[in-house]
């Protein structure tokens, strides 16, 4: 048995039937794309809310150092003080600059989906031009 040709509107039935469902995987992968990059800046929020709170923490070490430092002729407690304070700013400065750059929107961008996207315009414009 010969299998007949298929005819034109099943031809473009079949066509518009994988446009769909490529559309839909499109979809699927953006949304999950988007919910991964939401979850990062969650994340990057959590780093800059860390980030507020060891400034206070060092803005607290720095004024207590700098009040040992004047109430002690020694310095000895005071220094050590400020140099933990110091230490604590380095740290939140680090933390900032990492929550904001995660923040970034094209970090939050579906890129995967974009190329997907491209790829598949590419690959859908080659069959048709092979035709």
């Amino acid at each position: 048995m010969t299998e007949q040709p298929k005819s034109a509107s099943s031809l473009v039935a079949d066509a518009l039937e994988n446009v769909s469902a490529l559309l839909r995987n499109e979809i699927d992968l953006a949304r999950a794309e988007v919910s991964e990059n939401l979850n990062r800046a969650g994340v990057a929020l959590g780093m800059i809310a860390g980030a507020a709170i060891v400034v206070m923490v060092t803005l607290n070490t720095l004024v207590a150092a700098l009040v040992a430092a004047l109430t002690e002729a020694g310095l000895d407690a005071g220094w050590s003080a400020l140099i933990v304070g110091v230490i604590l700013a380095i740290v939140a400065y680090a933390m900032m600059s990492k929550g904001l750059n995660d923040l970034k929107l094209t970090s939050l961008a579906p890129t995967r989906t974009m190329k997907n996207v491209q790829r598949d315009a590419e690959a859908v414009k080659e069959a048709y031009n092979d035709k």
